[in-house]
């Protein structure tokens, strides 16, 4: 195993080699290539100061080289062993010497210190994706796996599909027009992951009375045990008549808090539509997912109700704001992959569920609770396994879109402005950090094979 996973490592260098390249050769043969003119093309200089600016970038860059020894430049920067340059920017001694990624022609700073500020936040985006992708997934493909053909199997596969034909771009503008907007229900903010405010604000949120505090706690532990309590002993006939009523109260709720205000079609939409979710979440027969989301109404209903009776001042603080400001761009990176690892896990456990060990489980007296989680659900973690792999990189890529329009200073939108701004040196930068973290999730991957299969082995 160490020997496979030192070898993986190894592979890594001349891989990444090639994703530079491609990459590189790319934008040297896009129309204007790497040159001083194309940088400094559209601007109003005088033809002095624009010679001395093209003269600039040639001397510190050396875009005035052939493209193949321009690579092998940035290549050596990068390197911790190579040349070093004199003050001329010409080939000086061999040896060690520091890794630089390089100056960033837009911003004229470290591409390493951009990297350093904007990465995190990339990586905040995907690091709460990724669980929330998997446990919504894995919740829903299981259970329509176990229930093959019944309501809820196919209420799901009709919404998961929907849902993964629905682009993100798409989505992120809808998102931003109805519930970021001033002409409908401005209740999320529409740029950026905190308020400049939010720096002065203390970390947890702070309620000017103690009363606030205690009415709000009340409110929402009341609801919730109400909800959760309705959800288990009421009878499906009168649970899913009090949910579509709430869902329809909800629904005339949001469309009196329209600014503008609404038609009685779009009322009658709304109260429709949001009477339809609330029956099919309290006539489903998965008591867990109806018990959650009716407890999570619970939480919803007492909290409108507490901001709406509270009497002192609420400094919402950072956490909370931050929070506040992730809601909007998670929904836009998370629907589409658990619409397709809840597809994808349901056939996984399908197929799993009618296999020889299996039934032979079944014949030997095993329950069928023992036979999912302790056969089936194991073997069938392998497809998603592989899928992954592939996940990080789509969220990466997903990152792209849901920072630009979101307008989140992450890395997705640094690549953005890198491209658009024709900077070398950060999109050969952002390209390695890129392929380094997929291929990093790839031998993950490899690894997490070894624990679910005790058949897989790499030695």
């Amino acid at each position: 195993m160490h020997t496979y996973i030192l070898r993986r490592l190894l592979l890594m260098i001349p891989t990444l080699l090639g994703i530079t390249i491609v990459v590189f050769a790319v934008m040297a043969a896009a129309p204007g290539g790497i040159s001083a003119q194309s940088l400094i093309e559209g601007q109003n200089m005088e033809p002095a100061a624009k010679k001395a600016m093209e003269e600039y970038y040639n001397r510190r860059y050396g875009l005035d080289k052939p493209a193949p020894v321009q690579y092998l430049r940035w290549l050596n920067n990068i390197s911790p062993v190579g040349f070093r340059l004199d003050e001329a920017g010409e080939l000086d001694s061999f040896g060690l010497k520091g890794s630089d990624l390089g100056t960033s022609f837009l911003y004229g700073r470290n591409v390493g210190d951009l990297l350093a500020e904007r990465l995190p936040i990339t990586i905040l985006l995907n690091v709460l994706s990724i669980p929330i992708i998997y446990l919504i997934s894995i919740v829903i493909g299981v259970y329509a796996a176990t229930h093959r053909g019944k309501l809820f199997d196919t209420g799901t596969g009709i919404s998961m599909m929907a849902l993964w034909s629905v682009p993100t771009m798409l989505a992120g503008v809808l998102l931003i027009g109805f519930f970021a907007s001033e002409q409908y229900w401005h209740w999320f903010p529409t740029s950026g992951l905190s308020e400049r405010a939010a720096h002065d604000m203390p970390f947890l949120p702070h309620w000017g009375d103690g009363l606030d505090v205690l009415m709000m706690f009340g409110l929402i532990a009341l609801l919730v045990v109400g909800f959760t309590q309705l959800s288990l002993r009421l009878a499906s006939r009168r649970r899913t008549q009090l949910m579509a009523l709430v869902g329809a109260a909800l629904g005339y709720a949001m469309a009196t808090a329209v600014a503008g205000g609404v038609s009685i079609i779009g009322s009658l939409f709304l109260m429709g539509l949001l009477g339809t979710l609330g029956a099919a979440v309290g006539f489903t027969e998965f008591k867990a997912l109806r018990t959650f989301l009716m407890g999570l109404m619970g939480i919803m209903l007492g909290l409108i109700l507490a901001f709406a009776l509270m009497q002192g001042d609420f400094v919402r603080g950072y956490l909370l704001d931050r929070l506040w400001h992730l809601i909007l761009p998670l929904l836009c990176l998370t629907y589409g992959g658990y619409a397709f690892l809840a597809k994808l896990t349901r056939t996984s456990v399908l197929e799993n569920l009618q296999s020889d060990y299996a039934r032979t489980a079944r014949a030997k007296g095993v329950s069928e609770k023992d036979v999912l989680w302790q056969h089936v659900f194991r073997n069938s973690l392998i497809p998603l396994i592989t899928v992954s792999a592939s996940l990080l990189p789509a969220l990466l890529s997903g990152s792209v879109i849901v920072e630009t329009i979101f307008s989140i200073d992450g890395m997705g939108k640094l690549a953005v402005e890198a491209v658009q701004g024709r900077d070398r040196e950060m999109m050969l930068s952002i390209t390695l950090v890129i392929g380094l973290l997929t291929l990093v999730s790839y031998i993950i991957a490899d690894v997490l094979y070894t624990l679910v299969d005790p058949r897989v082995s790499y030695d």
